[in-house]
């Protein structure tokens, strides 16, 4: 905790915000996905895409707009950031934004549209692909539409960080992508209900996952104090060791401020608004435990779409 307070304190004082491969082989014999990392490697040049998913137990606790701040604070690191809106329910990546954009993951679903076509670029450095309202499950798809999906995705594989914001809960679609990710991190605040649906999900990736070899992270969100997140904190942690012998990483906390509600009701991101309040530089400390945290050897792109369509 003291190394995050520590951080903030001399983000402030220079007054400054946050900044600073596989070769294709044509083997026959490998995976599509494989192919597709190879290739995503060949043209870009760049190492593996790395894929965070940002989750929580319940919604309501600021889950899309700390994968959209994140995104901006990768973005001002010089990575190259796309969020894809997972949640298949009530989409609002783009609210956070204030954006309509006229095509979703459902028209490429339904194959009426690429994934190029509906990926969108903003004013912030980021791009965006639509959550696709009103659509249930991907684990309905038809074979058809399932492997039009996967040519789809590669679409992505050019950029160095994909953040995918998924639903609040455990439904499959997000369990799904929790399991397709580098990285999954957990949001929580401090309300008692927020701290026992984050442990439902977390015990729930323990349980169906037991060999899951994936960073999970948590973020405590709208904190009043650092020694309010520790606590949390340590008593997540604690819990997924003892009593689930998962390793869960703690990445820092956002605190509660006001300039984030203001940049909500102004459809802008926070760290656009005031990248100087303490959320922002906050979320800057978390991108920065990102980036100095082990990326797992778990394939990158290519992997992700296996993972993400492999099980049953």
């Amino acid at each position: 905790m003291e190394d995050q307070a520590e951080k903030l304190r001399e983000i402030m004082r220079h007054k400054t915000a946050g900044a600073g491969g596989e070769n294709k082989s044509g083997e026959d014999n490998r995976s599509r996905s494989e192919r597709i990392e190879s290739r995503a490697a060949d043209k870009t040049g760049r190492t593996k895409s790395r894929i965070i998913t940002v989750t929580s137990g319940k919604g309501g606790v600021g889950k899309t707009n700390v994968s959209v701040n994140m995104a901006l604070a990768y973005a001002r690191l010089g990575k190259k950031v796309v969020v894809m809106d997972a949640d298949l329910g009530l989409a609002n990546v783009n609210v956070m934004l204030n954006m309509i954009p006229k095509y979703n993951l459902y028209h490429v679903i339904r194959k009426q549209k690429t994934m190029k076509e509906i990926m969108v670029d903003t004013d912030y450095g980021i791009s965006i692909v639509a959550g696709a309202s009103g659509f249930s499950k991907i684990a309905d798809l038809s074979e058809e539409e399932r492997q039009n999906f996967i040519n789809e995705l590669e679409a992505l594989s050019n950029f160095d960080i994909i953040i995918i914001d998924t639903a609040a809960g455990v439904s499959r679609n997000v369990l799904d992508f929790v399991a397709a990710a580098d990285d999954a991190v957990i949001i929580t605040t401090p309300e008692p209900t927020a701290i026992t649906d984050a442990y439902g999900i977390i015990k729930i990736i323990a349980t169906e996952w037991d060999s899951l070899n994936m960073g999970l992270k948590l973020v405590v969100n709208r904190v009043k104090s650092y020694a309010e997140a520790k606590r949390v904190a340590d008593r997540m942690t604690n819990i997924a060791g003892q009593f689930l012998n998962l390793k869960m990483d703690y990445l820092g906390c956002i605190f509660d401020d006001i300039a984030v509600s203001q940049a909500v009701l102004r459809q802008r991101p926070f760290m656009v608004v005031d990248p100087k309040c303490k959320a922002s530089l906050c979320v800057q400390h978390i991108v920065g435990r990102m980036e100095k945290s082990e990326l797992k050897e778990r394939g990158g792109f290519g992997s992700m779409i296996k993972r993400l369509f492999g099980r049953s």
